[in-house]
């Protein structure tokens, strides 16, 4: 049975940093395409990061809003995926979600239906 399992949201204020974990069962990091998205209270879940295996190692892409703050990376040993998040903002605060997918999918995909497992999710809130 597959599982993702979130940690590392919490409370920060603005201009700081998180790092959020997603550590699946069931499913090895280094064979499938990770994800992360969030979903902000009266909004749709949205795409933030997107990891997808290639020949070389590993491929990302990132939402044009989180762009240049925020890092996709995984830990093999650890079989974890990390999202690294810098410079939050407050319309950063949302639940964030680990999700997965068969690897070697197509790259730059934003849609929530690419992705076939999710996790529960981990809350983040951004002070002002």
């Amino acid at each position: 049975q597959v599982q993702l399992v979130e940690s590392g949201g919490g409370l920060v204020q603005t201009g700081g940093f998180l790092r959020l974990s997603c550590a699946p069962s069931g499913l090895t990091v280094s064979r499938i395409d990770m994800g992360w998205f969030r979903q902000a209270p009266g909004k749709e879940r949205e795409f933030v990061a997107g990891s997808t295996i290639r020949w070389r190692g590993f491929d990302t892409w990132y939402a044009d809003s989180v762009k240049g703050r925020v890092t996709i990376s995984r830990d093999n040993a650890k079989n974890t995926v990390y999202l690294q998040m810098n410079s939050l903002k407050p319309e950063d605060t949302a639940v964030y979600y680990c999700a997965a997918r068969a690897p070697y999918g197509v790259k730059n995909a934003y849609s929530t239906r690419e992705y076939n497992y999710w996790g529960q999710g981990t809350q983040v809130t951004v002070s002002s």
